[in-house]
């Protein structure tokens, strides 16, 4: 089977655009893939973070992860830092990639504004850390978001030129993108996020969730019920094609073009179907909560299992490096 890696940060509360943009995904392809997962928490550290909340925020994304579908029985699931040739890689990787390459990185770019006060080399060279995170396990594939193929393109230039001065070690890794390769916030202008405060939380409570909906940005061209609207300037629309079923996307699409909804309905009806899959999600995280030791024990699991291809890369690496 190909093998296929990706990895999420322990940003704490996991959204719905973590969700539909990733984990969603992730578990639909458990059975074509060799699959990855880790938590990234070495990221994380690229933003000023309290170093007591860590480990919780660790074992609340696996928890999340796992009350959304991913098997660690069906796939390895870890931690970046517990598996050190992740850092060791980047290194490595770091000679052989060029500064222009990173600083043409969009995200780099967007991180700076917002943390103006924090912008450090590891927020610049973010994107070596994500290759060597993809190329230590020889990915095939890497299903992102619509926000993170620029760094995918940068982890196959880098596998090229790495493989181009050493000889071939590196795959060059594809995107795999997300049935919801780009989510928008509630604010329905910018992409959702808990720093903006327009996200709708995973493990969310359903008043909470339907006070969000809401208020909610539909059409602004729609002032009155009477007035027709166009779904496709509308992002609980969007939300609607992710979690409602094809027949009902097809009738709020109809009906609100001919002013036969209206946004109040149309958001009840949102909730009520978002709610259908969020529920037993939210459940089964709070089950999980509850014991912490086996979040531990899974997770040592995989490290166990991530490891020895990790290892096996590395002696790769430093054999056509001349490290031996």
């Amino acid at each position: 089977m190909s093998r296929l890696f990706s990895g999420i940060q322990p940003s704490g509360e996991l959204t719905i655009g973590n969700y539909l943009g990733a984990i969603r995904n992730w578990v639909s392809l458990l059975d074509q893939y060799s699959s990855i997962f880790c938590i990234v928490d070495l990221h994380a550290q690229t933003i000023q973070y309290e170093p007591q909340e860590m480990q919780d925020r660790i074992l609340a994304a696996m928890a999340a992860n796992m009350a959304a579908g991913l098997d660690p029985d069906r796939c390895i699931i870890f931690v970046q830092s517990h598996v050190v040739e992740h850092t060791e890689l980047t290194w490595y990787l770091n000679t052989v990639t060029p500064m222009g390459d990173l600083g043409r990185m969009t995200q780099f770019k967007e991180k700076s504004q917002q943390h103006k006060e924090n912008i450090n080399v590891g927020l610049f060279s973010y994107p070596v850390l994500q290759s060597a995170d993809i190329l230590l396990y020889k990915a095939d594939k890497v299903p992102v978001g619509e926000d993170q193929v620029q760094h995918i393109e940068l982890s196959r230039e880098v596998a090229r030129r790495f493989n181009s001065r050493y000889g071939d070690v590196f795959p060059e890794p594809e995107a795999l993108l997300s049935p919801t390769p780009r989510l928008m916030g509630l604010d329905g202008k910018n992409k959702m996020s808990k720093s903006m405060n327009n996200y709708i939380g995973l493990v969310e409570e359903p008043e909470s969730i339907r006070k969000k909906l809401a208020g909610a940005m539909t059409d602004e061209n729609r002032k009155r019920r009477t007035d027709p609207g166009n779904p496709d300037i509308c992002n609980i629309f969007t939300l609607h094609k992710s979690f409602s079923s094809d027949e009902e996307v097809g009738m709020v699409d109809t009906e609100c073009r001919r002013a036969g909804i209206g946004c109040v309905d149309c958001k009840k009806m949102l909730a009520d179907n978002m709610l259908v899959e969020l529920d037993p999600i939210r459940e089964r995280y709070h089950d999980l909560q509850k014991d912490p030791d086996r979040l531990r024990h899974i997770l040592q699991k995989g490290a166990d299992q991530a490891r020895p291809i990790a290892e096996e890369t590395i002696r790769e690496v430093r054999k056509a490096m001349g490290l031996r």
